[in-house]
């Protein structure tokens, strides 16, 4: 099948390969989500009973239960959005301290964001199995997929501090790394003598040391003793 240039262009372009990481599709998953819990509980999650035309919150009349999950869903699409802005200047944060700031302060809001809907998640649930039947006539679809979508929450969440946690180890800064690698580079191209072989000194120069000849026959360098002559008598 051929494609045409200018959609391997396309796919291969930085906006693409962008969208295409794993934590952007994070991001969007974790911003859709929140949207859902929030937009839907906001529009449908205060109803008016039968014999009342005041509003009340469709999960047991808790009006708790709706503000906790329109403020989190909507500070939790807030977050996504900032941290998808954050993300498309990664290249220009690079090699900063603000890199491994913004790497652990990921990590850590990950995991607070996924606590906080896994209690959400138990919250809600509770007050939705509280709730008596039939008591509003609208908004029970609208309290379940909150419910869902809270769930849905926690995983992905989880599944963000996973990878933060997998940046940030794997961009942590090592101290005197490169010093070291320099040093073990230079220990190991320095060749080892053998306890075999003799140890040859430079043979140039007018004052040549045969050191190796000296440490094999040391008999050959020993001062002579002097020599006494006989001489006659007249």
């Amino acid at each position: 099948m051929h494609i045409p240039k200018s959609l391997q262009e396309l796919a291969n372009s930085e906006a693409v390969q962008f969208l295409r990481r794993p934590k952007t599709i994070t991001r969007v998953f974790e911003g859709v989500f929140s949207l859902i819990v929030f937009s839907s509980l906001l529009t449908d999650g205060y109803q008016n009973k039968m014999e009342s035309p005041q509003l009340h919150c469709i999960l047991n009349s808790n009006s708790v239960a709706c503000s906790f999950a329109v403020g989190a869903g909507f500070l939790a699409f807030l977050s996504c959005l900032a941290f998808l802005f954050l993300d498309t200047q990664e290249t220009r944060i690079a090699g900063t301290r603000f890199k491994t700031a913004f790497q652990l302060l990921d990590f850590i809001l990950a995991v607070l964001w996924a606590v906080v809907w896994f209690m959400g998640f138990c919250f809600l649930a509770n007050q939705w199995q509280h709730s008596p039947p039939k008591e509003f006539l609208l908004g029970s679809s609208t309290a379940q997929a909150a419910i869902a979508f809270t769930f849905f929450s926690i995983l992905v969440w989880i599944f963000q501090a996973y990878l933060a946690f997998q940046d940030l180890r794997n961009d942590a800064p090592v101290p005197y790394k490169r010093s070291l690698d320099e040093g073990s580079m230079v220990l190991t191209t320095l060749p080892l003598p053998s306890a075999t072989s003799p140890v040859n000194m430079p043979t140039t120069g007018p004052n040549r040391l045969s050191y190796a000849s000296s440490a094999l026959s040391p008999c050959l360098t020993a001062p002579k003793a002097p020599r006494l002559a006989m001489m006659p008598d007249n």
